[in-house]
């Protein structure tokens, strides 16, 4: 792809012409119906026409050349035989807006796993730091609100280990009820308790590995799926093991489970702290361990936030309007703890009894 400037154009609002190799269909670079085409109208302060295969933006130099890369990041794309969806130009937009080094050509064409033609691949900057930081760490910690890939991406890896042969078995686990794993309150068997807790999991392992091949794998213990309080004792080998739901384990809770990593194993504990069930006045496990392990060699701690959300738009926008209204009702706090404290200067007195209102007639 080539780009060239016009003469005779002022240099604050400078045009340039990107030409789209005659190889690369032009509607998977501008969308079906010009979807794309209209996304880089609205993200962008820039003019855009397209005549045939050559596309010219004229508009600040700033926007026109974040423009420019957001086309040769989408080209790429294409050469790879990768769709192009509204989604994924509005996810390269995002990243470009961040002034990272990364290519976002490079996250977005990173495989983790492919099965039944459908391939898992990080779907932003984040998620793919947590996916390396699974590679290259023993333990890794992924906190983040819903929706952010934490869970699935690790299933992703242990499925990728487990078929490279990296590891002899996968165990999936939570609290498996969130309020202190009280299993006997429920009625029905054992299992029959327990499954409702661990469906999560089993969904994403039917999105990876061949459904007919699952029950063989669960009897041979090849994937084993436990509540937390089934590690207790356990020292677990040659296995990749993933927390989920790690903000309902109390602090004792996840000191045994940590307790567990034995020899060629590797660890994933996902959570959003923000999404606490423990009963009120218990500490959760996920929130005091990053005070106690940050530092340690070989552990990571990864944080997703709600602009790496791949659900449905609408839950990014959500997971964020939360966090915007969360830091606003923190800093309410914090000023009316101030005010009460001082009143014009002086000390407020506290109130000795209720306050009496005069009323007029009705």
């Amino acid at each position: 792809m080539t780009a060239t400037n016009q003469p005779g154009i002022p240099a604050e609002r400078p045009t340039h012409t990107v030409v789209v190799p005659n190889s690369i269909d032009m509607v998977s670079v501008l969308g079906p119906g010009d979807e794309h085409l209209r996304l880089i109208e609205r993200a962008f302060d820039a003019s855009v026409h397209v005549r045939g295969n050559r596309i010219t933006l004229s508009g600040e130099s700033a926007e026109v050349a974040t423009a420019e890369r957001l086309l040769d990041e989408i080209v790429t794309l294409v050469r790879t035989g990768q769709g192009v969806t509204g989604e994924t130009v509005e996810r390269i937009i995002q990243m470009l807006r961040t002034e990272t080094q990364e290519r976002p050509a490079d996250v977005l064409s990173l495989n983790i796993l492919s099965n039944r033609g459908r391939t898992i691949r990080p779907k932003t900057l984040n998620q793919k730091r947590y996916v390396e930081s699974i590679d290259t760490h023993t333990i890794t910690f992924g906190i983040g609100p819903a929706g952010t890939g934490k869970t699935y991406l690790a299933m992703a890896k242990a499925v990728q280990a487990l078929q490279a042969k990296e590891v002899n078995r996968i165990i999936l686990s939570r609290p498996a009820v969130e309020a202190g794993e009280r299993l006997g309150f429920l009625p029905g068997t054992l299992s029959e308790k327990i499954d409702p807790y661990l469906r999560p999991l089993y969904d994403a392992l039917h999105d990876m590995v061949d459904p007919e091949t699952i029950p063989k794998l669960l009897a041979a213990g090849t994937i084993e799926v436990a509540p937390l309080a089934f590690l207790r004792g356990r020292s677990l080998n040659d296995s990749f093991i993933i927390l989920d739901e790690a903000q309902n384990t109390t602090p004792e809770q996840m000191k045994m489970f940590l307790t567990r990593l034995g020899f060629g194993s590797r660890i994933v504990v996902t959570g959003d702290t923000s999404q606490v069930d423990l009963p009120s006045g218990t500490k959760s496990g996920l929130r005091v361990v990053e005070g106690i392990l940050d530092g340690v060699d070989d552990i990571s701690f990864c944080r997703l936030t709600g602009t790496d959300v791949v659900r449905h738009r609408l839950v990014g926008r959500i997971v964020e309007a939360y966090e915007v209204f969360d830091a606003d009702n923190h800093a309410a706090g914090l000023a009316d703890r101030q005010s009460d404290k001082r009143v014009d200067g002086h000390e407020r007195r506290p109130r000795t009894g209720p306050q009496k209102t005069e009323r007029g007639p009705r």
